[in-house]
């Protein structure tokens, strides 16, 4: 029995690709785990380490005489640096062009006065703006009038908070698949997402309860090709909604790291052949978007100590792919996503460690778990086996 359990460790950049200048100046010396190692000054990660993250070319992380896996570091060939687009490409899609974002000025005045119509209640914001942020500062005002906040960021999404006791989940997720309906194919944007909220002045918290409302990917995806050769496609956490749930045969909406990592545990005990494919959330929306150096040290760091229970859960056919999908350096100003290169560590009894320096598109995860499972279809990309 052959498995890939593949874990996105999402927005865990190790350095800007050499186009970061054409998305910010923040970008051009983002690095988002080396910088956060240079800010603290340490990283308590020895298994990642021993992984070999260190000897990713370009690293400024210590290195390790002998790592035992695979490692290297792969840029995106996608002229993007979001979520849906490195997802996609990893999963052998590349978008010719990107999706549409509105971070200057916000959304166009018809497109609001089309979502408001829909929902028949006015809306507040309609700026780019942190998500934390923007709740402590409109938070009072939703809470008054009952109009949810809008906003969006270097993402392609168009975002709705509401307090849970204002507006109920269930009424929150029919206004924004009101807005994936009226919006995302007509302002080109990638995804509407549910960022419910709960708390008092000056005290407002977003809650687990977001849910992303995706334009479906192009046929043919990794996950599509797997399910069609009668294998598993186990998705964990927000993948199945990134992907419409297309090519998706079982799910686990794991909600945050500890929850994602215990699924992939359940889910190495329980499901058969094919891919386990997850995403660890935390890293992106609670450290990197917040700035949050300390907090993202102490993700990794608590990631790092679980491993251990992935490897040792790993059935003889397995093998485990680390990456991610973008970068979010939480020691710059900026609270976007980075242009960043990802990194590539993959790890098995069959897995012969080296380095594989450096590789020219996200696609080429997507066409190592299809060689290493044998299936067939896959165009985008070279296998790294």
């Amino acid at each position: 029995m052959k498995r890939v359990i593949l874990i996105i460790l999402d927005s865990v950049g190790v350095g800007a690709m050499p186009d970061a200048h054409e998305f910010g100046v923040d970008d051009i010396n983002s690095n988002t785990i080396g910088n956060i190692y240079k800010s603290i000054g340490k990283l308590d990660i020895p298994n990642l380490y021993e992984m070999g993250i260190g000897n990713i070319d370009g690293s400024v992380l210590p290195k390790v005489k002998n790592p035992i896996a695979l490692h290297g570091k792969i840029a995106e060939l996608t002229k993007a640096k979001d979520t849906i687009s490195g997802h996609w490409e990893i999963a052998g899609k590349m978008l010719s062009k990107p999706f549409q974002t509105y971070t200057e000025n916000g959304f166009p005045r018809e497109c609001i006065e089309l979502f408001e119509n829909a929902i028949n209640r006015k809306s507040l914001a309609n700026e780019s703006a942190s998500g934390t942020e923007i709740i402590q500062r409109l938070g009072d005002e939703h809470v008054k009038t009952g109009y949810p906040i809008v906003y969006t960021s270097a993402d392609s999404v168009f975002q709705i908070a509401a307090h849970e006791e204002i507006i109920p989940l269930s009424e929150l997720y029919e206004i924004c698949e009101k807005a994936y309906g009226l919006l995302c194919e007509k302002y080109g944007i990638a995804r509407v997402i549910a960022r419910p909220f709960l708390g008092k002045t000056g005290n407002y918290h977003r809650t687990e309860n977001r849910k992303d409302f995706v334009i479906p990917p192009p046929d043919g995806t990794m996950l599509d090709l797997i399910k069609d050769a009668g294998l598993n496609v186990h998705a964990i956490g927000k993948i199945e909604d990134i992907f419409a749930g297309r090519g998706v045969t079982s799910k686990d909406y794991a909600k945050n790291n500890k929850s994602g990592i215990d699924a992939i545990l359940k889910a190495a005990e329980t499901i058969g052949s094919g891919l386990i494919f997850a995403n660890l959330v935390d890293f992106d929306m609670l450290y990197g978007h917040r700035n949050d150096v300390k907090g993202y040290a102490e993700a990794l760091e608590y990631f790092d100590k679980r491993l251990p229970e992935i490897t040792n859960a790993m059935k003889p056919g397995d093998i485990l792919i680390m990456t991610a999908d973008h970068g979010c350096d939480p020691t710059t100003q900026t609270t976007d996503h980075s242009r960043e290169y990802v990194p590539c560590l993959i790890y098995g009894r069959n897995i012969n460690p080296k380095n594989i320096g450096i590789r020219d598109t996200f696609a080429d995860i997507g066409a190592t778990v299809c060689d290493y499972l044998g299936v067939s279809g896959y165009t985008l990309g070279k296998s790294v086996l």
